[in-house]
């Protein structure tokens, strides 16, 4: 048979961590044990009152045992720490065992909620600040899908752990221990009969919680999968519809659930097997216990209370065994999942990143502000996640402070690549980025990014209001300053004129401003944040001629006394830099202004102007 080509979903189920039953997974999970101590007297209190009220259930068979031997036998002392009771005496001290045991659930219950939550809160919090702080190479070898099933679906399967599984097994193994002590306590003949079931119960227990387990991991990791396509799909929703792909998402989406489904019912194939063994083997095992001790009662070796006391305790003993094979699949999936979490949150970060760089020490904060000098000195560079590709190519060229620099060239030629640098999303894999004559690596990163702003073509807002997204770049701003960054983004006109003004929700992503609206509230914000170095990757490449002279006539306000990075493919936009550079192959082959570039008769950038202008009009511009 043909083998098919790995597809993307493959692909991240393949990266998807797997996780066997062991010490190492079970570390993993104790790991995250940490997140309790903060609410360690409450869960304390907790464990306190659920084994109080585990050890009253225990008292339920033996008091209902006494019941029945005080209604055969009156006056005979059935309780030997008590001594003779009462019908009566008897029937209010199992009801207040009730009530008690009521009374625990509910503290018990209430406690492992307000532990397990707060717990769950601080693990989501610290997964969150985890995964932005993450340098931008791990998100270039993940999909935003996986990454989200990591803080909620895997982070949520913790949750019912903490909240359900732990306490439950606590008191099942209460339940075990304490039953068996006192079925031994109750007939030595009738618990060697009992105990004589159990090896084929846990037998079963464990052939059938390895299927189990395997197949709730698949179901788990499948599940991840089809919400990648969900995050995929709807993130991408306008290319979707522009494409008329809504069948073929559809398709894709029903693949992956189609394996989740196959996951889902293998395992609830092997789970429904389990029961009906584990029916028969309890029921068969009560049925044995129930006829050896019915021929001790006939020959009077027990009592009728000391009967049913023990078959009350067998059914707790097997009740326990009976949830203990979905009590281990729980703990698989968790064990699982908080491999997953343990392995976001051992990323390191960019800042220990640079930590580790300069010996394990944080560089120290500079006051005051960048000059703004840039040098690229002979870097090289590939991506990380696709080093077989050189991107740069002993990259040289310099801006001095104020300087307004323009990125030409053709796509693909490695613009965008450089201005990644210099916002040290990467580092250079050779060669140094010098900033006001330092190497970038020694300032502390982010307030290195505090001291730029990058427009960029693609304007992503924040689903909140207009002014949200002007403060954004300069959080604590009041409205003053935010309405003054607007004015000299051409934005306040028509931020004015929405009824709501600069409460106007701007809709996920943006999308209820036209695109030159969004250019201009992204101005507007890297205005507000007053760099000293400022990128425009293509910042009016799609924007119409009206709305690209607002945006221009905003960006030179911008640009004003500030090192300007210009990535351009038009031309028209960079005419006044100081310097171009033209980019090709990952190399600068040409560095100049508009006019020494124009005039050189086989150069790049003049065959580029004449793309754009024509022959003639670029030829009369050179003479000009």
């Amino acid at each position: 048979m043909a083998r098919r080509n790995p597809t993307p979903e493959d692909l991240a189920l393949d990266r998807l961590p797997k996780a066997p039953l062991n010490r190492e997974t079970l570390a993993e999970g104790l790991a995250l044990a940490r997140y309790i101590g903060p609410y360690r007297a409450r869960f304390l209190s907790g464990m306190a009152t659920l084994f109080f009220g585990a050890g009253l259930g225990l008292a339920f068979p033996l008091l209902a045992g006494a019941m029945i031997d005080v209604a055969l036998r009156p006056g005979v002392a059935t309780l030997p720490v008590l001594g003779a009771l009462s019908l009566n005496q008897v029937a209010w001290l199992l009801a207040g065992s009730v009530i008690l045991q009521a009374l625990a659930s509910f503290n018990s219950a209430l406690a492992f909620n307000r532990v397990g939550q707060s717990a769950l809160a601080d693990l989501r919090r610290d997964c969150y600040a985890r995964l932005i702080a993450l340098p931008m190479v791990f998100f270039g070898q993940r999909r935003v899908g996986e990454l989200t099933s990591r803080v909620s679906t895997d982070v949520a399967q913790i949750e019912g752990a903490l909240i359900d599984s732990l306490p439950q097994l606590c008191r099942q193994t209460v339940f075990l221990l304490g039953g068996v002590t006192m079925i031994a306590l109750t007939s030595a003949r009738l618990t060697a009969v009992m105990l004589g079931t159990l090896p084929l119960l846990i037998a079963a227990a464990v052939f059938f919680g390895r299927r189990l387990r395997r197949f709730s991991r698949e179901t788990q990791d499948q599940l991840a999968v089809t919400n990648t396509i969900v995050e995929e799909t709807l993130q991408a929703i306008a290319s979707v519809k522009a494409f008329a792909n809504e069948a073929f998402e559809l398709n894709r989406y029903q693949r992956a659930n189609g394996r989740v489904l196959a996951a889902a019912l293998s395992a609830a194939r092997w789970r429904a097997v389990f029961v009906a063994f584990f029916i028969i083997a309890l029921f068969g095992g009560t049925l044995i216990v129930l006829w050896f001790g019915a021929g001790l009662l006939k020959s009077g070796e027990i009592s009728p209370g000391e009967l049913t006391r023990f078959v009350l305790y067998t059914t707790f003993v097997a009740g326990t065994m009976g949830q203990a094979a979905e009590l281990f699949s729980q703990i698989q999936k968790t064990v699982g999942a908080t491999q997953r979490v343990r392995e976001l949150l051992r990323e390191p970060t960019e800042t220990t990143m640079d930590a580790s760089r300069a010996g394990g020490a944080e560089a120290a904060t500079p006051t005051g502000r960048l000059r703004g000098e840039v040098a690229f000195e002979a870097v090289n560079f590939r991506y990380p996640n696709r080093p077989e590709v050189a991107v740069l190519h002993d990259i040289t060229l310099m801006a001095r402070p104020g300087e307004r620099i323009a990125l030409v060239g053709p796509s693909g030629a490695g613009k965008s690549t450089l201005t990644a640098l210099l916002l040290r999303f990467y580092d250079p894999e050779s060669g140094r980025l010098r900033i006001d004559g330092r190497d970038a690596r020694e300032y502390p990163l982010a307030w290195l990014r505090g001291q730029m702003a990058i427009v960029p073509q693609d304007i992503l807002l924040f689903g909140g209001t207009i002014t949200e997204n002007i403060v954004y770049g300069r959080p604590g701003a009041d409205d003053a300053a935010v309405r003054e960054a607007a004015r000299l983004a051409n934005a306040d006109e028509f931020i004015s004129a929405f009824p709501e003004g600069y409460a106007t929700l701007v809709g996920d992503r943006g999308i209820k401003l036209s695109g030159g609206q969004r250019q201009r509230v992204a101005i507007a914000r890297a205005i507000l944040k007053n760099p000293a170095i400022l990128i425009l990757d293509e910042a009016t490449s799609s924007l119409d001629s009206e709305s690209e002279r607002l945006v221009q006539s905003a960006l030179d306000r911008l640009m004003q006394g500030r090192t300007t990075f210009i990535v351009a493919h038009r031309l028209s936009t960079i005419r006044t830099a100081d310097k171009i550079a033209v980019i090709e192959g990952g190399r600068v082959v040409e560095w100049g202004n508009h006019a020494e570039l124009s005039a050189k008769p086989d150069g790049l950038y003049r065959r580029l102007s004449a793309l754009q202008f024509g022959p003639a009009r670029e030829a009369g511009e050179v003479q000009a």
